[in-house]
């Protein structure tokens, strides 16, 4: 059941799109669902994102439908994919008990991913839409500040794990733990509250995964930012919470950029100084040091 062009822009305000682009996205919706063969290709897209693909190659038939569409929607496309898919996942969700506003403000997500497109483009599209499939498959959710998907150990982190006395091996159910962008400060009240927040919620309504632990890859967790930040900076003490779970040899400069200043192909000469963390991702450039994703972890007892 495709929303009506009449119903859209309440739908896309539900959402969190950004309003300037509710109208373009409108009268592109009206085209959309008026052609016969995007109509089956978003169809088929639908039924790709809901398919069950384990943990690999989770979007390669979306991959290659989506690369089939006409070039002029290529960018639009992936939004009226979530878009279509919409209902089943709330549902879905419905089905399991899960409250509404926790649906509502994990798939605001969408809004977002629209919101850095425009800033990098110029124009409305999906910001790394691979990374929204989990959201409407209900393999992740926004709780408060932070974002927490229902993953497993892999073959790396799970000797680690054990060895620290958790009853750890590849395959026990863990969270990975995510941070977005325009949500504030990352405060420690803010991250305790999502905690709790995640604790509650998985038990309730996830209770045969009984995760062992919060697992988050991040270029947040690179201790070159102690070196940059004070002791007492929020994201120093983001860090503090975590366990090393290994360490990155390979640079991952790229991340730093984009998560910053929204274009991860922004000459560093020309990287802003405004804020402390501007200041630190690109003096540690310019100096011609490097970043790297760090891997932590800690103990998840729900409660």
């Amino acid at each position: 059941m495709l929303p009506d062009a009449d119903d859209l822009p309440e739908l896309l305000l539900d959402l969190a799109v950004p309003h300037e682009d509710i109208n373009e996205l409108v009268a592109r919706w009206r085209g959309v669902t008026q052609d016969p063969d995007t109509l089956g290709l978003l169809a088929d897209c639908v039924e790709e994102v809901f398919r069950e693909s384990g943990d690999t190659d989770r979007t390669a038939g979306l991959d290659t439908l989506l690369t089939s569409a006409p070039a002029e929607l290529a960018d639009i496309l992936p939004v009226f994919v979530f878009l279509a898919a919409l209902p089943r996942t709330r549902a879905d969700q419905r089905a399991r008990g899960i409250p509404a506003e926790v649906t509502r403000r994990t798939l605001a997500d969408l809004g977002r991913h629209i919101a850095v497109h425009r800033r990098r483009h110029g124009r409305p599209g999906v910001q790394a839409w691979r990374w929204l499939v989990r959201h409407f498959r209900g393999e992740l959710y926004q709780l408060g500040r932070l974002q927490f998907e229902r993953a497993r150990l892999g073959r790396r982190t799970a000797p680690v794990l054990a060895a620290a006395g958790l009853d750890a091996a590849p395959g026990t159910p863990c969270l990975d733990l995510h941070i977005p962008d325009f949500h504030g400060p990352l405060t420690p009240s803010a991250c305790d509250r999502s905690l709790a927040l995640a604790r509650e919620f998985f038990a309730r309504y996830h209770p045969a995964d009984r995760p062992v632990a919060v697992l988050c890859h991040s270029w947040l967790l690179d201790p070159t930012l102690r070196r940059y930040l004070p002791a007492d900076s929020n994201i120093v003490r983001f860090q503090e919470r975590f366990r090393i779970a290994r360490e990155d040899g390979e640079p991952a400069d790229t991340e730093p950029v984009q998560f910053v200043f929204g274009d991860p192909d922004l000459p560093v000469a020309e990287l802003p100084r405004r804020t402390s963390v501007e200041r630190a991702v690109g003096d540690h450039l310019r100096a011609g040091g490097h970043w790297y994703i760090g891997h932590g972890w800690f103990p998840f007892q729900p409660e």
